[in-house]
């Protein structure tokens, strides 16, 4: 028994012996309020999947199913014979789609979830708790699903992706032949900007026909070259070997082949774009294209056969998005080849960005920042609003003008990312309110950018002793 303390008075022995009765109490458990009963977990494998149901519903509540089709509609069978509407599974590589596919179909709904955010505890890792650790997460409401775009949006994000992955081969096979030309001694580069360009193009396949002469080959090349022709001419005098030559026409063949692919990748994104639905008045013409756009898109971007790829953008997005300085029309395809026509699954700005990975993420641990800066993650649409802003590094804008500001303060890292956090803010504005893109909003920014600048000097000023006057040109 526990005796008071003599220290204490009269008055307070029974609120001391009160509390420690209270210390010897057992603490209460905590129990999870089940959110979602009828939810399962799948952990994907390459050639397994299990599948996990609640455990009142079946005593084999965990099973395995190969991942041939077959066995998958038997899966998506399995757990609506328990009843099951909604399953967790982990989203990593590309396993999932076909599982995701086929349950889709079956009518239950699937919940991608990253990886980092279900780790069991450590020591438990088998497939089987995998699936039973996430069916538990999900059916007490802990997990989160990933976004995925709108069904009529993954195919166009598909062929997209297959593009991008094109231009990168192509831009591979060019560099085979620059490597080709350069064991033959030949000079090409040091003459002509752009060996994938008409004058190139021409001049090797000329050589590739069989054609040695300097004088001749030198002619081939277009108006527009700046070097002289007596240094295309000495630039083309080289040692040709066969085997040098094999590896030229290889590569010339493989990089002719590319630009094929990509002609029928552009075919089949206009047929993608058509099929989506219209968000324009069609009676409203488009806006005119920004200032210092190019008639025709640069090599390798998407050339569209019978629209215009920035009209056609207008009509789906139902705004011109290509106004906004460093997103052309590439760009804002490719951003709704990822999102869609519409960002409703985002709430805010705030959300946008914070899952574009592009606002500040400090970890302060005791009182103490451990870390500033964003979050490390590899995020396809962040990357393009990161080369955006990498364009406006010689801009005669806004955007401009804060890159620049931002270099100078922070280290061009940094004023990329926060260029980028100001374009997808932009973005997420336009796309979902439909205004065009207006340059006098930065007016008041910059009016009270030059006001702080101006303080800032006269406190220097004053801090030297000195006077800052301004002049009659100024005033």
């Amino acid at each position: 028994m526990t005796q008071p303390d003599p220290s204490l008075g009269a008055a307070d022995a029974p609120a001391a012996a009160a509390r420690a009765r209270q210390g010897r109490r057992k603490p209460t458990p905590i129990v999870h309020r089940v959110l979602h009963p009828d939810a399962g977990g799948v952990d994907v494998g390459a050639t397994h999947v299990y599948a996990a149901v609640p455990p009142d519903r079946t005593e084999q509540s965990v099973r395995r199913f190969a991942t041939f089709t077959e066995d998958l509609r038997a899966l998506a069978a399995w757990l609506q014979e328990h009843r099951v509407t909604s399953v967790a599974m982990e989203s990593t590589g590309v396993f999932w789609i076909p599982v995701c596919s086929i349950l889709e179909a079956a009518g239950i709904e699937v919940i991608l979830v990253n990886a980092q955010h279900v780790k069991n505890v450590p020591g438990r890792k088998t497939d089987v708790q995998d699936c039973q650790w996430l069916q538990y997460l999900h059916s007490v409401g802990l997990l989160r699903g990933s976004f995925q775009p709108p069904p009529e949006i993954v195919g166009l994000r598909a062929v997209l992706r297959h593009r991008a992955n094109v231009v990168t081969d192509g831009a591979r096979h060019i560099q085979h032949m620059q490597k080709s030309l350069t064991q033959m001694n030949l000079h090409l580069h040091h003459v002509l900007t752009d060996l994938s360009g008409v004058s190139g193009l021409a001049i090797v396949d000329a050589i590739l026909a069989g054609e040695r002469d300097p004088k001749e080959l030198a002619a081939l090349r277009e108006p527009g070259v700046k070097a002289a022709e007596e240094t295309v001419r000495k630039a083309l005098v080289g040692d040709y070997r066969a085997e040098h030559l094999f590896t030229l026409r290889q590569a010339r063949q493989a990089y002719r082949f590319c630009r094929r692919q990509l002609a029928a990748c552009d075919r089949v994104i206009a047929e993608h774009l058509a099929q989506l639905p219209s968000q324009a008045d069609p009676q409203e013409p488009p806006p005119s294209p920004p200032s210092g756009a190019r008639r025709r898109p640069r090599k390798g971007e998407i050339d569209l056969p019978s629209t215009d790829l920035r009209t056609e953008l207008y009509r789906v997005v139902g705004t011109d998005v290509t106004q906004t300085p460093g997103l052309g029309a590439s760009s804002v395809c490719a951003l709704l080849a990822e999102m869609g026509p519409t960002l409703s699954a985002f709430p805010s700005d705030d959300n946008f960005v914070s899952w574009l990975g592009l606002c500040p993420n400090p970890k302060v641990s005791g009182g103490r920042v451990l870390k500033r800066g964003t979050r490390g993650v590899k995020h396809r649409v962040a990357t393009i609003f990161r080369i955006g802003a990498q364009t406006l590094a010689r801009s005669n804008n806004a955007l401009g003008d804060f890159y620049r500001r931002m270099r100078s303060k922070l280290g061009a890292p940094a004023a990329v990312t926060a260029t980028a956090h100001k374009l997808a803010r932009i973005y997420y504005h336009l796309v979902t309110t439909k205004a065009a893109y207006d340059e006098s909003v930065f007016a008041a920014h910059e009016e009270l950018h030059q006001r702080r600048r101006l303080n800032r000097l006269h406190r220097e000023a004053a801090a030297l002793g000195l006077t800052i006057v301004a002049s009659s040109e100024s005033t």
